[in-house]
């Protein structure tokens, strides 16, 4: 049969003569009821194939897709109720997702399926061109209804065969969703060939939608996929049955099953190919871009004015408004439980090693837990409202900790930096870091005891210290987080202060702050962290006042900044050693975690996809005031503070994407010699001067004016060379009335742009590229979205 079915598929890709459409025999050896699979189909129909045949004989391509679409329609039309027209469908299916590339590929194909097909009229049989259906609109119509068909990817409800099967245009599919959770009480018994029929399907949803991969990238955001915009519109008589099927497929699934060591090794898990499929069609669909659209808020009514009656309510992206409208307690419950079961996962330690099932697609779905955040701000409120929110932060922490050394995981980097920044910009983020930290999963990082405010301030030390060097746009966000947690941080461990501390001493050298236009920001960042603490939280913070009481010299070196031609030359060439941009000395790093491996580089060879290049912190972030009763109001957007000569900071990499062509050395270079865009940048007098004067020192002068004398006395007095005692006078001590009146706390919160859109297209694509390797379904085809780079 398989030699049939290869020989079927050799005669079409050498028969380059023009064949009749209505040559049935020919057509009909394609989908004829040889049983294949995907990998026998791109196995027997070569890319070079494909693509002779696109070029010499496009009336066959343009056929054979409309054949195999025509079998889709029929198979949805009729019901699939024997075996061989399932395996019709199959086989038609799995042709389209090895052929659909090609014609993404070249741009004369890719309005072919846009198209109409003349007599494929919406009104059915006639004729009427006017009415005739674009072949991509019958094609995602009949796999939707086939994701709703009884005995072929879902349950059938009939009691006995002797009644008529069920007429597939007459059943709710709304009783057929594929799992409990959201909005369905009822959990299907599982059906291993069902899942396996759904997995097919929706390989074929995601290849039709991945004609994005074949457009670069580009910040206009209203270039939405015609595949997605059709899809999630009300002509999709399944929009929320298979919105609620996909969610609840992946927020259910549990790897561990029944906590058997080696359960995945006995029984292969039919589910996890499906969660995986599931996922990724998910954030596909969601992939909108918030920033220019009336976007729902908290209430689920939109921001635009009743005036605005050109858009309907709500995006008209049913799944994006789906998402966005979910409001119950109980389905927030089950969407946060299941997302943090599976984000854990990986970290699940087991005594036997290989013992437990572990999981790949968590970027998926921290793609899928950021599109719930920013798109319904009910379910962020939901998070944060208990320490469950810690559930999500642990696994985020050990991601980042564990990639940072590793170039094909950037992406990886920046997707959890990002949710982190977004969480930070509400009060109770801050509020749960002071829960103890008491899990031990074990991660490269000296050990510790204290809180999740301690954890995450020493993950973000050991990424600025020891990541490579394209993470360096990531440090202003990082600190940013850090600001914004700062004022609820009720006491930091000692081993967190001193990381501090040592974040301060490296980004103060006169060669880093004289290095690059922006690099002072870095600074500004931490001294406000240290404000914020010793005014709002000096009470339960002696370890952290210690430690600033400690390194004075850096604080007084900083108010005593040299701003002279001369200095600043001499701060520059202090540098000539290493290109690195942090000293890697006195970080008192200690011993790490029992059982924990060092963070790894890639290994050679590794395929990864290029990134765009993320906007600046001042583009992703706005700053919101925090009123006395714990409410923020968004702050004019007034000359940044942080950016005195008027100009707003460089975007970080010049635009240029960090994981471009360019070779190491260049980019090295570029980034020492801050050259800008518009040439080469040199330090001035003026220049240091300008940020210099607004350096915010005076809260932490005025607590060493106070308290250094007093430290010194003690020790003199009592002749001691113990922390612990200076910790305890410190303890009781009080500087109310000493200080500065407290400044009012800022916050910098996320907010959505086209820049960040952009962004997450090419990273969510750039890892379903990545990760569909069997069948590879776009390997080698010319996308333009991203570049696949080997390390």
């Amino acid at each position: 049969d398989l030699v049939n079915g290869s020989s079927a598929s050799v005669t079409m890709f050498i028969s380059l003569q023009p064949v009749e459409a209505t040559d049935d025999a020919f057509w009909d050896q394609f989908w004829a009821d040889t049983a294949t699979s995907v990998q026998d189909v791109f196995a027997l129909v070569p890319a070079a194939e494909i693509r002779a045949v696109r070029e010499e004989s496009p009336s066959n391509l343009a056929t054979l897709c409309y054949k195999a679409v025509e079998k889709l329609v029929q198979g949805a039309e009729s019901g699939c109720h024997t075996e061989k027209e399932r395996q019709i469908v199959l086989n038609c299916c799995r042709l389209l997702t090895r052929i659909l590339p090609y014609i993404f590929e070249d741009p004369d194909w890719r309005g072919f399926f846009w198209s109409t097909v003349p007599g494929a009229g919406r009104g059915g049989g006639d004729e009427d061109d006017e009415n005739a259906r674009p072949l991509a609109e019958s094609l995602l119509l009949a796999v939707t209804d086939l994701l709703f068909c009884p005995d072929f990817t879902v349950q059938s409800h009939r009691r006995s065969t002797v009644d008529t099967a069920e007429d597939i245009h007459s059943i709710d599919s709304c009783e057929y969703i594929w799992e409990a959770g959201v909005g369905f009480a009822h959990s299907p018994q599982p059906n291993y060939i069902h899942d396996l029929n759904r997995t097919e399907l929706l390989k074929l949803l995601l290849t039709c939608f991945s004609e994005a991969m074949y457009l670069p990238p580009s910040s206009d955001s209203s270039n939405t996929n015609p595949w997605v915009q059709f899809f999630c519109s009300t002509e999709n008589r399944h929009a929320l049955p298979l919105f609620t099927s996909l969610l609840n497929v992946v927020c259910a699934y549990d790897p561990v099953g029944y906590g058997i060591p080696y359960n995945h090794l006995l029984f292969s898990d039919y589910r996890e190919p499906l969660v995986e499929e599931a996922a990724q069609v998910l954030i596909v669909t969601l992939d909108y871009d918030n920033s220019t659209s009336s976007s729902p808020t908290v209430d689920g009514t939109t921001t635009g004015t009743a005036m605005d009656d050109v858009d309907p309510p709500g995006p008209d992206n049913l799944f994006v408004n789906y998402l966005s409208r979910i409001h119950r307690e109980e389905d927030f419950q089950f969407i946060l439980k299941g997302v943090a079961r599976l984000l854990s996962n990986p970290l699940v330690q087991t005594y036997l090693p290989n013992s437990a099932k572990k999981i790949q697609f968590h970027q998926e779905l921290l793609v899928l837990f950021w599109k719930l955040c920013d798109f319904n701000k009910k379910f962020l409120f939901f998070v944060l409202k208990s320490s469950d929110v810690l559930d999500i932060l642990v696994p985020i922490l050990y991601f980042l900790n564990d990639a940072r050394a590793d170039q094909s995981r950037v992406g990886l980097m920046h997707i959890g930096v990002f949710i982190l920044l977004l969480l930070s910009g509400e009060r109770n983020f801050g509020v749960r870091l002071n829960k103890p930290y008491s899990v031990r999963v074990p991660m490269d990082i000296p050990v510790f005891t204290g809180t999740h405010a301690d954890l995450l301030i020493i993950v973000f030390h050991k990424i600025i210290t020891s990541g490579h060097q394209r993470l360096q746009p990531l440090f202003d966000c990082l600190l940013t987080i850090i600001v914004n947690v700062s004022p609820y941080l009720k006491s930091l461990s000692m081993v967190a202060a001193n990381k501090l501390l040592h974040l301060l001493e490296a980004f103060s050298t006169t060669w880093f702050l004289f290095s690059a236009v922006q690099n002072h920001h870095l600074v500004f960042f931490l001294l406000e962290v240290f404000n914020n603490i010793i005014q709002y939280q000096f009470d339960g913070n002696s370890n952290l006042v210690y430690a600033v009481i400690r390194k004075r010299n850096v604080f007084h070196q900083l108010a005593n900044l040299p701003t002279d031609s001369q200095s600043i030359q001499k701060g520059l060439q202090r540098k000539k050693k290493t290109p690195e941009a942090i000293s890697r000395t006195n970080s008192q790093d200690g011993v790490s975690m029992e059982g924990s491996r060092p963070a790894a580089p890639a290994e050679p060879g590794t395929l990864k996809a290029s990134l765009v290049a993320t906007p600046g912190i001042d583009k992703l972030t706005e700053k919101s005031q925090v009123s006395e009763d714990g409410t923020m109001r968004s702050l004019e957007p007034e000359a940044s503070q942080l950016s005195p000569e008027g100009n707003p900071p460089a975007a970080l990499g010049d635009g240029e994407p960090w994981s471009g062509d360019a070779s190491h050395s260049r980019r090295d270079r570029r980034r020492l010699s801050s050259a800008s865009s518009s040439g080469q940048w040199t330090p001035t007098p003026d220049w240091v001067m300008s940020w210099k004067s607004k350096l915010p020192l005076q809260t932490i002068m005025r607590l060493l004016q106070v308290l250094v004398p007093q430290v010194e006395k003690i020790c003199i007095d009592k002749g001691l060379t113990d922390e612990s005692e200076i910790l305890k006078f410190l303890q009781h001590g009080t500087l109310v009335g000493l200080l500065p009146v407290p400044h009012p706390i800022l916050i910098r919160k996320y907010q959505a742009n086209s820049g960040t859109a952009m962004w997450f297209r090419t990273y969510m694509w750039g890892v379903i590229y990545l990760r569909n390797v069997d069948p590879p379904i776009w390997y080698d085809t010319d996308v333009k979205l991203f570049e696949i780079q080997r390390v």
